[in-house]
């Protein structure tokens, strides 16, 4: 089974409808780092990253791997290596904190956009993360935290997310 963003505003698993906010400016196909746009295409979800200090293990089948605060997501355009990727933070290059204090990435699922092969400024840190206020976001997908909670008791690491 897949997720489908049915609109702009709305994503769907099988009966399951959740109300989401996606990129500033919309969707592309021609997403470039830092254009405030989310990627279209189909998708695989990566591992669950959740804050352990905040919130027990959700249940899920995805693997779950709890927040440090020396976590960070690459977004550096410059630092071939680490593009995309999950970092210790005290490397010097730039990144997306994952311990965060305004709860947003309490519950996060990397989308596999620009993952296996990166090309540097194609696009990352693409997350399914939470929201509060479904105010748009820098190129992620986000949902309200109870529902993030349901659809992770119904994914797998087979489920595919379209973007389109």
């Amino acid at each position: 089974m897949s997720i489908i963003l049915k609109n702009k505003d709305t994503l769907v698993y099988k009966d399951f409808i959740f109300k989401c906010s996606i990129g500033k400016k919309g969707i592309s196909s021609t997403k470039i780092e830092g254009d405030n746009k989310t990627p279209m295409g189909t998708f695989s979800l990566d591992k669950l990253y959740y804050r352990h200090d905040r919130i027990k293990k959700p249940k899920t089948k995805l693997k779950c791997i709890p927040i440090k605060k020396n976590m960070g997501w690459c977004d550096d355009v410059k630092s071939e290596k680490n593009y995309n990727r999950l970092i210790n933070i005290k490397q010097k290059v730039r990144h997306e904190k994952m311990h965060r204090s305004d709860r947003t990435y309490d519950l996060v699922v990397p989308i596999k956009y620009n993952f296996l092969r990166p090309k540097l400024g194609k696009g990352s840190a693409i997350f399914l993360h939470v929201t509060k206020n479904f105010n748009p976001t820098s190129g992620c997908l986000a949902i309200r935290k109870s529902d993030f909670l349901i659809l992770l008791r119904l994914v797998n690491k087979k489920t595919k997310i379209i973007i389109k």
